[in-house]
């Protein structure tokens, strides 16, 4: 760990799960190196720190999924190496010598084999680590400042690139209600999310500086999770915000339980990212199959406003950009009502980056019209 020019962590889900972020974020400032989680593992490292290169994979980070790809060590823990992240195990990070913590003997070297498996809880494995680090110094302290400069070019070469706002009279695009969502809640609320697109933006666009803040299906793929998974945590913190992102898509697979919250006053926040199609379905058909659309959009949609207000709740539309923040700044100034925001946005956006199937790591699209 010492000896490495290029590191980069990569911690996943049982970071979190074995309550180890505490000694990670120990393990990782002491040492300097960058650090990457899978969409599990958001939150065990905070976001906005300098050092923390945003989630990695299918649609993670461009800097993170570059330094991945172009690391000579990557100290994985708690994290599976799952095909969200790797992409083409063939291709996947070649310099790369990998030191691999698991508590599961039975994921160690099951997709890609470690040159280092280390069998243990992440917990005890990274404060042990830590008391071998303590009192050490890195080999090579140059490598690692032209490593982060790497990084931090990277970085820059992406940034205001994300995606184009919306102009007046356009569209909002969902990118931009997941940043207006983190500002008005102060990245503090629980999310929770169902599956699709938007489970991307909420993850690519919060930023989560806590473990257990974002709540997500993950690897199951569970359209209809958020809205229950949040008025369970509602439950369990009734005085903080917790707000479900959603798809008018996922959300109609579990409305039923707004009778649910009607009965026990559960105050949850809904915000419905409604681009009135399967969005991730229809993204792999724009981009797979020239466009020809096959259920993939939606044209017996409620009205969700009279659908809320008949069960007895709170609902906004929103349309532009302008109606956005002052919507939100009202769904959350009491922390026991419940409000479904109906946001409308653009059909046709996109979740970038994006990797390219059978590719390497920093092998994505940026863009509807630019690649790596």
């Amino acid at each position: 760990m010492l000896k490495a020019k290029r590191p980069v962590f990569y911690t996943g889900g049982g970071v979190v799960t074995g309550k180890a972020s505490e000694g990670l974020t120990d393990l990782v400032k002491q040492l300097g190196y960058p650090i990457t989680t899978t969409l599990m593992g958001i939150g065990a490292y905070p976001q906005s720190d300098r050092q923390c290169l945003g989630w990695l994979g299918m649609h993670g980070s461009y800097e993170s999924n570059m330094a991945m790809h172009h690391a000579d060590l990557i100290i994985a823990i708690g994290a599976r190496f799952d095909d969200r992240v790797t992409n083409s195990t063939s291709k996947f990070c070649p310099t790369a010598k990998i030191i691999h913590v698991d508590v599961d003997p039975s994921s160690i070297s099951k997709t890609v084999r470690a040159d280092v498996p280390i069998v243990g809880p992440a917990s005890s494995v990274i404060n042990e680590m830590i008391s071998l680090v303590q009192g050490h110094k890195i080999a090579h302290p140059e490598a690692l400042t032209e490593w982060w400069e790497k990084i931090d070019g990277w970085r820059a070469d992406r940034e205001g690139k994300l995606y184009e706002p919306s102009k007046v009279g356009e569209a909002l695009k969902p990118q931009e209600v997941i940043e207006a969502l983190c500002r008005v809640t102060r990245g503090e609320a629980y999310v929770t999310t169902d599956v699709g697109q938007h489970q991307m933006f909420a993850a690519q666009y919060y930023k989560f500086d806590k473990p257990n803040r974002l709540i997500t299906s993950g690897g199951l793929g569970t359209m209809g999770f958020g809205f229950p998974a949040a008025m369970g945590i509602k439950q369990n913190y009734p005085d903080d915000d917790v707000v479900c992102v959603t798809g008018e898509g996922s959300f109609q697979m579990m409305m039923q339980e707004l009778s649910t919250c009607k009965q026990y006053g559960v105050g949850v926040k809904i915000v419905n990212l409604n681009n009135a199609s399967l969005g991730m379905v229809r993204q792999w058909q724009d981009l797979n199959y020239k466009s020809r659309h096959a259920h993939s959009y939606m044209e017996s949609l409620p009205d969700f406003h009279m659908l809320i207000e008949a069960y007895g709740f709170t609902a906004i539309t929103v349309n532009t950009l302008d109606e956005l923040e002052p919507a939100l700044e009202r769904a959350f100034a009491d922390k026991h009502e419940l409000v479904f925001l109906d946001v409308k946005v653009d059909p046709f956006e996109h979740v970038y980056p994006m990797q390219v199937p059978l590719g390497a790591m920093r092998d994505m699209l940026l863009s509807k019209t630019e690649r790596t």
